[in-house]
């Protein structure tokens, strides 16, 4: 008896080898190019040792997703358990920035994008779909009881931007010295909770001029155009494997043909998807700086026109889960123009603070948790078109940050 205990925990500790370091390289390369004969060779084992436990590449890339929603549920979990909102927040935070510290150490542990559910098959899909539902269900109560209606609305906004928040922050935790981390998550805790503007919910945005970042049904555009565009709403919907150059070139009724006239590969696709979606959020960047007015307010009509292009616009901007499918060099370009747009987010904080329209809060911070909430809003496009006014939903979802997500709902 003692010898089969034995052996099934081996067999536990070996799959669990096998999934920790198949969660690695998917975070890393993304689901396509992660072969189990590479999972194989991360732990010293040969890919046929690996089929014993994992016999497809599917149920290895569905038991990641499992461990995955085993570790966010059990963190929303602990959190849920604290007594107040506020402890709740605080201590999801504080979990979370100790969960990059133990991997930063060596240790396991690892939340992977869970961007390509949608690829799997619908029976496996749906079961995944609904644990991280479950999920969000829990982080919506963080907030007090979320009854049918606006507060049930306002609470849902709060769990997806959270959620974002936290699955954004290992990307660019990568800025800061573990040392630096207790500082970094005592910030994140005082931005998130109590919101960016000196007024406590300020939000009165002006129209910007140009509007070069929306797109007009009405308006022409080139069959390159239209690629990007059905390849932006295809990724940010199935991920990179589900959007395959046959779907692409179906949508727009073209051969395949057409498209390799225009891309050598879906890789550059994905990259001049990328290229087109930070011009757009640029220029909005820009127009704002531009304007005149307090920081704040010049702050909130980039965010309203860029959420209301999000929510709304024909073309959306891709979302930063396609990261995963470029290789290194394409991935640290991308990475590197969006740390650089952060960073006038960053620089339009620190003019805010100086004259009085933002809040003392730490502008790089501040700046990563924007461009998350901006990047998560795609996926909040089906609950803003619930709402009867297009501006109340803009409205409850940014009150994240022009009120803070501890605001009275």
């Amino acid at each position: 008896m003692a010898g089969k205990d034995a052996g099934t925990k081996r067999f536990g500790e070996k799959r669990d080898a096998i999934v920790h370091a198949a969660s690695v390289l998917i975070s890393q390369s993304g689901v396509q190019a992660t072969t189990l004969s590479e999972v194989a060779r991360a732990i010293g084992l040969n890919a046929t040792s690996v089929t014993y436990y994992f016999p497809r590449k599917d149920a290895l890339v569905i038991a990641v997703y499992e461990a995955t929603l085993d570790l966010m549920e059990s963190m929303a979990s602990t959190a849920l358990a604290e007594p107040t909102p506020e402890a709740r927040l605080r201590e999801y935070v504080a979990q979370h920035v100790a969960l990059r510290t133990r991997i930063r150490r060596g240790e396991r542990g690892l939340i992977t994008s869970l961007s390509e559910i949608r690829t799997l098959s619908e029976e496996h899909q749906e079961h995944l779909m609904g644990r991280y539902l479950g999920i969000v269900d829990k982080v919506r109560h963080f907030f007090g009881e979320p009854t049918p209606g606006d507060r049930r609305a306002l609470y849902s906004a709060r769990a997806h931007i959270l959620l974002e928040a936290m699955m954004w922050w290992p990307v660019w935790s990568l800025n800061y010295s573990v040392l630096d981390f207790p500082r970094v998550e005592e910030r994140i805790f005082d931005i998130l909770a109590f919101g960016l503007p000196a007024r406590k919910g300020e939000w009165q945005p002006f129209e910007l001029p140009g509007r070069v970042w929306r797109t007009d049904s009405d308006d022409e555009t080139s069959q390159n155009e239209d690629f990007l565009r059905a390849a932006t709403i295809m990724i940010n919907e199935r991920g990179y494997r589900g959007a395959s150059v046959n779907r692409i070139a179906k949508a727009l009724n073209v051969t395949k043909g057409s498209f390799y006239h225009h891309h050598e590969a879906k890789d550059d696709l994905v990259l001049a998807c990328f290229q087109k979606s930070y011009d757009r959020l640029s220029a909005a960047q820009m127009a704002g700086q531009r304007s005149t007015g307090d920081f704040w307010t010049r702050l909130s009509s980039v965010l309203h026109e860029l959420l209301d292009v999000q929510f709304f616009d024909d073309m959306p901007l891709l979302r930063t889960t396609a990261l995963q499918a470029l290789d290194s060099e394409h991935k640290v370009d991308v990475v590197t123009r969006s740390n650089r747009l952060a960073r006038r987010f960053a620089g339009m904080l620190s003019d805010g603070i100086a004259d009085g329209s933002i809040r003392s809060v730490d502008p790089m911070v501040a700046s990563q948790i924007i461009m998350s909430t901006l990047n998560g809003a795609y996926e909040a496009r089906r609950w803003a078109e619930r709402f009867d006014d297009r501006e109340a939903a803009i409205g409850t979802y940014i009150s994240a940050l022009s009120e803070g997500l501890l605001a009275e709902g």
